[in-house]
């Protein structure tokens, strides 16, 4: 019997420990179906047999965006709900389990997220994104502190507002996250529900100066056509203060790691 979740993991496949970790976590976390989108020369035989993943899909080659939008289509017609999972990642046991039984429970929600850990390579937490139900809407004004690992939302929901835009590389979730907020409620629920695994390697810290010049369109775009000639006012302010926090995140974490 196919799952009602379908989880994908898109992967270049340079850090096979990392993924074997983030593999058995979704095992652990719940009854889903694992759809791993990688390159086509990507061996995956044991990967299969194992019974780490269910299927496998080539990556397009066209950016993460379209690498996710072809793992989510290629899922069984099944699966209701769905989200990815970077390959560095992990979920936390049975989180599937409570994100899923709010979606199945309030047909109003459209997408669940949860608390998440910040690891370090070793897999030791550095420290918890507890952001709450306050952080959805603050995604119309402020950043996104809504933690993307971990998270589930309707497929249904994500098929009718298109999948993730290609337009953006770094704050696609961004993007997904208000898009879904239209077309329902979004719920957070007070459970660490995933690990994001902070290292040098990870895009969201080497990249972070663009991803918050993307999120900044992201708000922009998404405002009323009056606002937008206006939103230069805060918008400035709210990218250096974006971008102050995260470079404080980032030498704490560093700090922290040196310490260990």
């Amino acid at each position: 019997m196919i799952s009602k979740i379908g989880i994908i993991v898109p992967t270049l496949g340079k850090r096979p420990d990392y993924l074997q970790q983030c593999l058995s976590s979704i095992r652990a976390a719940g009854d889903a179906f694992i759809l791993l989108v990688a390159p086509s020369d990507f061996d995956s035989k044991a990967l299969l047999s194992s019974g780490l993943i269910d299927q496998v899909a080539d990556d397009p080659q066209s950016g993460l965006p379209a690498a996710i939008n072809l793992g989510i289509r290629e899922l069984p017609d099944d699966v209701k709900f769905t989200n990815w999972l970077g390959d560095d990642d992990m979920l936390a046991p049975d989180s599937l389990g409570k994100t899923s039984k709010v979606l199945e429970s309030n047909p109003d929600v459209v997408l669940v997220f949860g608390s998440c850990d910040y690891v370090d390579p070793k897999g030791e937490v550095l420290w918890t994104n507890r952001s709450g139900q306050w952080a959805v809407p603050l995604l119309r004004f402020g950043p996104d502190l809504i933690p993307q690992p971990g998270a589930l939302f309707r497929r249904e929901s994500f098929n009718a507002i298109g999948a993730l835009s290609a337009e953006f590389d770094w704050a696609f979730d961004f993007d997904l996250f208000i898009k879904l907020s239209k077309k329902g409620s979004v719920r957070f629920i007070p459970e660490t529900v995933a690990s994001f695994r902070w290292h040098p390697e990870s895009l969201s810290v080497e990249f972070r100066a663009k991803s918050v010049e993307e999120a900044s369109r992201v708000r922009v775009s998404h405002l009323p056509a009056i606002l937008r000639r206006l939103s230069a006012i805060w918008e400035y302010p709210v990218r250096q203060a974006t971008l102050i926090a995260g470079s404080r995140v980032n030498s704490k974490a560093r700090k922290i790691a040196q310490s260990r």
